[in-house]
């Protein structure tokens, strides 16, 4: 018996838009750690006391330190079968969003398009004077420690969305009008704790969407889902992509 029933897997099959939200579970099966909780320290900091704008103001060269730390743990981490799939689901359905909180890169390097990031993107950098972002890494600007504009000569920061700011609003109206209009909502490896992506999926929920959970631990979404699947986005996510596209 597979893990879908018949008329679930019809409806999944012929909805014309379909939206995945994604958190730090489906990344951590890549082995990319979450710096966040018990044991989520870096040298004697946490992520909270160094992820704010205040941090930053006070001593950015700790904050530049620790996100080239984090930026080398994600390139040398490769997209798991979870990230491949929905790549792979985007090839197979007429309208496929994804909406991640992550900030790792790897929906990208797995080759998912219409993908908004809502949190930032590791391998970025913005600009603090005249906010132009630029890339990090092989082809962009990359150096130890601080890092300043190539235009203005203006300290540049980690293009991410920290603790106390705003989110992208052009990102945030997109993001929430996409959830209004999907017919069905996957929500993946993310704990619900932050309160624009839980939303985001209630959003959808309320909307009329099917809302299918994947998460080794129950959330706060989970009653609000029509189906929760307890485990690994990388090996349950394959299998519902089989069971709805069987000739694929």
């Amino acid at each position: 018996m597979g893990l879908l029933p018949p008329d679930l897997i019809h409806r999944i099959r012929s909805a014309t838009n379909v939206l995945f939200l994604t958190g730090a579970g489906i990344s951590s099966e890549s082995g990319i750690p979450t710096f966040r909780g018990d044991g989520g320290y870096w040298k004697k900091f946490k992520a909270e006391e160094l992820a704010t704008p205040e941090a930053f103001a006070s001593h950015p060269e700790v904050v530049w330190d620790w996100y080239d730390y984090r930026r080398n743990i994600c390139f040398e981490a490769k997209p798991n079968d979870g990230h491949l799939t929905i790549a792979k689901w985007q090839l197979h359905s007429k309208t496929v969003n994804l909406i991640t909180q992550n900030v790792d890169g790897l929906h990208p390097r797995a080759g998912s398009q219409n993908l908004l990031e809502i949190h930032g993107n590791i391998f970025r950098a913005r600009c603090t004077g005249c906010g132009e972002k630029f890339a990090l890494g092989e082809n962009g600007i990359y150096q130890p420690g601080l890092k300043y504009c190539p235009n203005c000569e203006s300290l540049l920061r980690p293009d991410i969305v920290w603790f106390g700011e705003s989110y992208d609003n052009r990102l945030l109206t997109k993001a929430w009008e996409q959830s209004k209009q999907t017919h069905v909502v996957f929500v993946i490896g993310t704990s619900a704790n932050v309160s624009v992506p839980a939303n985001l999926a209630l959003t959808a929920i309320r909307n009329g969407a099917l809302g299918i959970e994947i998460n080794p631990e129950s959330t706060s979404l989970t009653p609000s889902m029509q189906l929760h699947f307890g485990g690994k986005s990388g090996e349950i996510l394959p299998e519902i992509f089989k069971e709805v596209f069987p000739d694929t």
